[in-house]
């Protein structure tokens, strides 16, 4: 079954350079990975322009027998531009590893040392695998911040860090040895580079249009600001006041109440222990919180305003109310899912991301973090729904395995739920 092929960026020695990646797909019965090439020759590009005209005019080279590839000489230069998802930035390790790690520096420091490892295995580099292999901590990157905590998780960095200060060179040097910039068809370059510099110049036009707009606007709203704050005050409403949201989960087979609240962006839900407690009804939510005991062990009960929420509930005050925004629909994504990008409504998918994300992330689960990597197909699919580009290669179906891996996101969701 084919996987996408991706336009990346290299950060190399020798300057930023693009290509194309074939992430890891099955067909005969085999799993294949690959990239833009031939033989021992990785084919990389000073831009887009440049590798579309080679991509239009190549006979050949080791992904022209890629399941996917029929459709990627029909497409324009700026849909050969690798977004930001897919940019590697090799040379600039040295300097991300210098730092104390946070989040973000290990998500990107763990797609480099992923592109890096599938380099290596595709080219057949030895040397890269010894370098990755004798630090353990560049296979615990994709865990985000945890392995590299307290006294043995700053030995682990450490470890890491002069690693590559002593032998990263020697990555960049195989990987920068490896690339071969092929020549291309003049007349076709020059057809490329028209196309690439009129997506450059309408951007520029948009992006110019947008602030323009905001400069206009500015004095207004500006005006009016005073006004606009006190309506936000009084609207804000019980629930804004206490930091708790109420929302509701709809799934293909009933809908459920609960509430969640976010403390310093962490979320927390009314449960515990990765159960959360959820209500048929919005009244029915109501009366538990109005009778006295209940809910005692809830995570939420350690939230400074819950008392205000039992308070209200248990003198008939409370009303549970949920708005849109707090509204989550699982129901049928599957489905849609599974007849491809666009048959799925990306707002419904953005919130059943946010939901199954934060009830993963509450229960300590990386399972549905590491689904919804762009380096996985799942993952890769949902960006491209609700990150949309026309510079990014539509993923190709079928997408009956990304459907298979949403179905099991949602049933590990509906398993947390203790229906009361």
């Amino acid at each position: 079954m084919a996987q996408d092929i991706i336009p990346i960026e290299l950060g190399l020695p020798q300057g930023d350079l693009v290509t194309l990646w074939a992430p890891r797909w099955r067909e005969d019965g085999e799993e294949w990975e690959a990239f833009l090439g031939d033989e021992e020759d990785l084919y990389a590009f000073p831009d887009a322009a440049h590798l579309a005209a080679y991509v239009r005019t190549a006979e050949q080279h080791d992904l022209i027998d890629h399941p996917a590839w029929r459709t990627v000489p029909a497409l324009n230069a700026p849909e050969l531009i690798p977004d930001d998802d897919h940019s590697y930035d090799l040379v600039g390790v040295p300097e991300m590893v210098a730092e104390t790690p946070d989040s973000w520096t290990l998500s990107e420091l763990a797609e480099i040392v992923g592109i890096v490892r599938s380099l290596a295995d595709v080219c057949e580099l030895d040397e890269v695998h010894e370098v990755l292999d004798s630090c353990e901590g560049f296979s615990l990157l994709d865990q985000g911040t945890l392995p590299f905590s307290g006294r043995e998780g700053g030995k682990l960095w450490t470890d890491l860090s002069e690693t590559v200060s002593e032998k990263w060179d020697t990555i960049l040097d195989a990987v920068d040895d490896l690339v071969t910039v092929p020549e291309v068809d003049a007349a076709t370059l020059e057809t490329t580079a028209e196309e690439l510099a009129a997506f450059h110049e309408e951007s520029a036009e948009s992006e110019a249009g947008v602030d323009s707009e905001a400069e206009e606007i500015d004095p207004v709203s500006g005006s009016d600001t005073d006004d606009e704050d006190g309506d936000d005050e009084e609207e804000l409403g019980f629930w804004g006041e206490v930091g708790i949201d109420p929302i509701k989960i709809v799934t293909s087979s009933r809908e459920y109440y609960t509430l969640r609240c976010y403390l310093d962006d962490d979320p927390v839900f009314l449960g515990s222990n990765g159960t959360i407690e959820v209500f048929t009804s919005s009244k029915a939510l109501a009366r538990k919180l109005a009778e006295p005991g209940e809910l005692a062990d809830s995570e939420l009960a350690d939230v400074s305003t819950w008392d205000d929420v039992l308070t209200a509930a248990t003198g008939g005050e409370l009303e549970v109310e949920v708005e849109a925004a707090n509204t989550y629909v699982l129901a049928s994504l599957d489905s849609d899912l599974g007849e491809g990008p666009d048959a799925v409504d990306p707002n419904q998918l953005e919130l059943a991301v946010e939901l199954l994300t934060d009830a993963a992330d509450w229960s300590g689960d990386d399972s549905v973090g590491e689904a919804l990597a762009t380096s996985e197909r799942l993952g890769w699919l949902v960006s491209y729904i609700l990150k949309p580009d026309p510079t990014r290669l539509a993923p190709s179906g079928p997408f009956d395995d990304e459907q298979k891996t949403w179905r099991g996101l949602v049933d590990d969701f509906e398993d947390r739920l203790h229906v009361n």
